[in-house]
């Protein structure tokens, strides 16, 4: 359904917006990156790994990988090679289902939402969402939760610039305020 807006209607508006002569000019989402930045505070409890990595396979209806720390860093208590974080990378068709269902479901769901701020796209053209609380998901139930923990949310796109990333959400349909 998304897919089907950005090919039918989002692209061609771009090219006209931007002038782009060629359809492979024209901004195009590449993948969305999904994933929890586990604390040290987080780490010291046994079950916390595994309710992160059922929380994000229920998300995203794949299995997330573990992310290691590279470096060693003491004011941080981390060690390398400690495991700090788990991460899902979708792309193609589960993307698209996972953005429809963030931008229709999700973001109306949150407390007290007044929009995405626009600062949130960067130089690239890429969109960073860090949600407080996983709660907002359809998938999770408000009764089975036992420790919450923040998500983090990148959206990746081929736009070269932060106007053009920018325009390319806004006609995909996420809602930026202001």
């Amino acid at each position: 359904m998304l897919r089907e807006i950005y090919e039918k209607q989002v692209a061609p508006d771009l090219m006209k917006h931007f002038g782009y002569k060629n359809r492979m000019a024209v901004p195009k989402l590449k993948l969305v990156s999904v994933n929890v930045g586990m604390s040290t505070n987080l780490l010291k409890d046994p079950k916390i790994p595994e309710t992160v990595e059922s929380t994000l396979t229920r998300i995203t209806g794949q299995k997330p990988v573990k992310t290691l720390a590279k470096k060693s860093i003491a004011s941080f208590k981390i060690r390398e090679g400690q495991h700090i974080g788990m991460k899902v990378t979708l792309r193609g068709d589960r993307m698209w289902h996972f953005l429809e269902k963030l931008i229709h479901v999700t973001m109306p769901r949150i407390r007290d939402f007044r929009g995405i701020s626009p600062k949130l796209v960067d130089k690239q053209g890429n969109l960073s969402i860090g949600f407080k609380e996983y709660i907002a998901f359809p998938e999770i139930r408000s009764d089975e939760i036992e420790r919450l923990h923040g998500v983090q949310v990148t959206v990746s796109s081929t736009a070269k610039t932060r106007e053009e990333g920018l325009e390319l959400f806004k006609r995909l349909g996420f809602p930026f305020h202001g």
